[in-house]
């Protein structure tokens, strides 16, 4: 029994990469060429695309062959998208018509676009599959050269770096060798932001609120007149959160990567900033279509995500928030499997108090009615509120803050204490679990083991909870912010002056 040359590549589902099995088979008859194993479009047409590319690298091509040519991505019953097993399927080729010399491919991956001409083009995906190959224990990972670098921070893993065809023929031949690509150091950094903390003259008390939701990763709404600055407040809150850590930078990267939007650089070695529009529809904002991707919710993943006038999105799209900020995580279920995407951000939205924008405001009268107001503070839902930890009205800025000749430099101080506060949580979180990173991720179960209040604020939290009524989940949110608090002032108990801040946090509420 002849030998079939089987080679490994690779599948994106998701975030995830899959194994893919590359065989080829050569069979005497009439010239044919078909790629079998459910391939979409792009994957069939690879055919003329290697075929050009072997031509073009001054080898026999497949047209030359007066056979059967027969190429089987398995599994067979996953579907195949997208143009990176060309790579894969031209050494298969060569392999089955004796033109490449037999190599070990046990321990090896192959992935790449190839170009009419036998170069290699980028894909999607190259730290994902670096991460597969690192599962499935293989030794080497070749890969167009404009993926190496973010494939590489897998240190376990050698990251064989590919020009063209003809280059990788000549390493797997043993004529001249492609040196793997140097280890990827990520130095994560600061996140950029279109507006600084330090630019924002007054809001004193939203400034603080901004710097209790960086320190401990709670959901807030901003809600006040148009013009009081929410949208700068919200874009600033990016400036003062700290840089990811190596594992964080890692699952972001893995998701720009699936989908291409790390082109710029090639990791992602800061927070992101996600601001949709409110016309964004479902399946864009929480994932999922017809080939499973990530939407706005995990590209914010570690980050922020930003909504400008709330209420005008989709009702469907906020209340699909409502598990991913529980769970900080989205599960996209189809007919035959589930994917799961993270989703764990920090949400931020910003609303007027009503239609026209003015009601409640001390110097512009609101037009609108009574039933107009109450019918556009009800789209946002009860549920969806209960979730967002700090709830809070942003007043219209007085004349003498906004004729100061500049505002405070206070950037440096937050960031501080974002650092100080958060390590303080690492500290007390790292026994409950290492992938919990603040006061905000705290399951409801772990909150009477790690939160320690004093004897007179346990006293004020019953006289509290008694006149004002709180859901379960809305006192877990209420204990969890009082904490944020205690770590910002360096406090090892919570205190009665915290949870009497983090109570005013919750006014907006409307259980």
């Amino acid at each position: 029994m002849r030998a079939v040359p089987r080679l490994y590549s690779a599948e994106i589902d998701g975030i995830n990469a899959e194994l893919v099995e590359v065989e080829a088979d050569l069979n005497v008859g009439l010239h044919a060429f078909n790629i079998v194993g459910l391939a979409d479009k792009a994957v069939s047409e690879a055919k003329e695309r290697v075929n050009s590319a072997i031509k073009n690298s001054g080898i026999k091509p497949p047209t030359k062959e007066n056979r059967r040519i027969t190429i089987n991505l398995a599994p067979a019953d996953v579907k195949k998208a997208g143009s990176r097993f060309d790579l894969a399927v031209a050494l298969a080729y060569l392999l089955a018509s004796d033109q490449l010399k037999p190599f070990e491919t046990g321990d090896k991956m192959f992935v790449g676009e190839l170009s009419l001409d036998g170069a290699l083009r980028p894909i999607n995906g190259g730290l994902n599959i670096a991460l597969l190959a690192k599962r499935k224990k293989l030794k080497y990972l070749f890969l167009p050269e404009k993926n190496a670098a973010e494939a590489a921070v897998i240190p376990e893993i050698k990251i064989m770096p590919v020009r063209n065809l003809i280059e990788l023929i000549d390493h797997l031949e043993e004529r001249e060798e492609i040196k793997p690509a140097p280890p990827t150091h990520v130095k994560p950094g600061f996140s950029q932001s279109l507006v600084t903390l330090s630019e924002i003259k007054g809001l004193q008390a939203a400034k603080r609120a901004l710097l209790v939701a960086a320190a401990g990763g709670h959901n807030l709404i901003l809600s006040g007149p148009p013009g009081t600055g929410k949208t700068m407040l919200a874009q600033s809150l990016i400036s003062i959160l700290p840089p990811p850590t190596l594992q964080e930078c890692i699952e972001i990267t893995q998701i720009w990567s699936a989908i291409g939007l790390n082109t710029e650089n090639s990791f992602v070695n800061y927070r992101p900033f996600r601001a949709p529009h409110h016309s964004a529809s479902l399946v864009s904002m929480i994932g999922g279509g017809a080939d499973p991707r990530p939407g706005e919710i995990s590209l914010a993943h570690r980050g922020v995500l930003f909504l400008d006038e709330t209420p005008e999105f989709h009702r469907d799209v906020l209340e699909g928030l409502r598990q991913p900020l529980e769970n900080g995580t989205v599960h996209v279920a189809r007919a035959k499997k589930t994917l799961v995407f993270p989703s764990r951000f920090i949400l931020v939205a910003a609303m007027n108090p009503c239609p026209c924008g003015y009601f409640g405001d001390p110097e512009k009268e609101c037009r609108c009615t009574a039933n107009e107001i109450f019918r556009y503070q009800k789209k946002i839902s009860g549920p969806l509120l209960d979730r967002l930890d700090i709830q809070l009205e942003v007043p219209r800025i007085p004349l003498e803050d906004l004729r100061k000749n500049k505002a405070e430099n206070i950037e440096g101080d937050f960031r501080n204490a974002v650092l100080k506060a958060r390590d303080v949580q690492l500290a007390r979180l790292e026994r409950i679990s290492p992938k919990i990173y603040t006061n905000g991720e705290v399951g409801s179960k772990h909150i009477d083991e790690l939160i320690k209040i004093e004897k007179s604020a346990e006293d004020f939290l019953k006289q509290t909870l008694e006149k004002n009524f709180v859901s379960a989940r809305g006192y877990y949110r209420i204990l969890k912010v009082a904490q944020t608090i205690a770590d910002l002032e360096a406090s090892a108990t919570v205190k009665k002056e915290h949870l009497a801040e983090a109570f005013q946090y919750r006014l907006k509420t409307n259980e």
